[in-house]
């Protein structure tokens, strides 16, 4: 029988503990909690403040994994993530599909009635944007999603409603006023793993995915030309996403993900064409698709 996750830190001097946690950004009763409690159950957890401490969590080996949102499918990209990984050092060993079912947390003693004001974080309060100006609320942004849970705990406010998931309302005693409040029915986050090794993707079994980012070139058509040996090369590009990496607005950092790895021959002409045409790539890993992508 497997053992279950534990909700407690490990500390820092217990280095067998450690190499048997996963790191996360989030009070207990996150969605990220949730997504390491589903692949990782014999896992003890690490709740971090931000995503810049889960990552150091595990480069500074108070964790072995961390569990990142990278996506979601109401809301889009999450802030910051794809700045962040690069520089990490970390990564990504797999991915993770999380079924977001959100829930509007209160006081025991509140009713829907008595609610004026939600809190949460700004991705909950986007994905739930319809129903909440439906209902009248006013929204304040908070840290997190389960850390809006905790402090409609510690009000005592029966006024003030928070958005989370079922496992924050355990964890926090707070009642749940509405299920699935979120507008979309099929409201779902893409999670990456991180570690500080990479997979050797030779032993995988089944198809894979590639993760990386690259800077193009400032002059014109570089787009075009670092990405055409994708398509001549048939090599099934799922993600392209740009972003900028600093506060200039001249040079674009872009995020992709491939189906394949680098020891495949199409793939491999495709990467070097995309080496020629772009100052630099990086990459982020390789790691098995997820079967809910595959079966979606």
């Amino acid at each position: 029988m497997p053992r279950k996750i534990t909700d407690t830190p490990p500390s820092d001097s217990a280095a067998a503990t450690s190499d048997n946690a996963i790191a996360f950004q989030g009070e207990l009763g996150a969605y990220s909690h949730m997504a390491c409690k589903a692949c990782y159950p014999d896992m003890m957890v690490l709740p971090c403040p931000s995503f810049e401490d889960a990552l150091a969590a595990v480069s500074n080996k108070k964790a072995r994994l961390a569990m990142i949102p990278i996506e979601n499918s109401t809301a889009g990209r999450v802030a910051d993530i794809h700045t962040l990984l690069p520089g990490s050092g970390l990564f990504i060993i797999g991915e993770h599909f999380e079924s977001i079912r959100h829930c509007l947390l209160a006081t025991t003693d509140a009713e829907e009635t008595s609610l004026k004001t939600v809190t949460s974080h700004v991705q909950a309060l986007g994905q739930c944007r319809k129903n909440l100006r439906a209902m009248g609320l006013t929204r304040e942004p908070f840290a997190d999603t389960a850390g809006s849970a905790k402090y409609v705990a510690a009000q005592g406010d029966s006024s003030i409603a928070g958005i989370a998931s079922e496992l924050a309302a355990e964890v926090y005693g707070l009642k749940i006023i509405r299920r699935d409040l979120q507008d979309e029915g099929n409201n779902t986050t893409r999670f990456v793993i991180l570690s500080r090794a990479p997979l050797d993707y030779s032993k995988i079994d089944g198809p894979v995915m590639t993760s990386f980012t690259f800077e193009v070139r400032n002059i014109p058509a570089a787009l075009y030309k670092a990405l055409g040996g994708f398509a001549t090369n048939s090599v099934n590009m799922t993600k392209l996403e740009s972003y900028y990496e600093s506060d200039s607005f001249k040079v674009s950092e872009f995020y992709a993900d491939v189906e394949g790895h680098e020891d495949m021959e199409n793939v491999a002409r495709a990467m070097d064409e995309l080496r020629f045409h772009t100052k630099q790539v990086r990459l982020l890993g390789t790691y098995p698709i997820a079967r809910k992508r595959s079966i979606t």
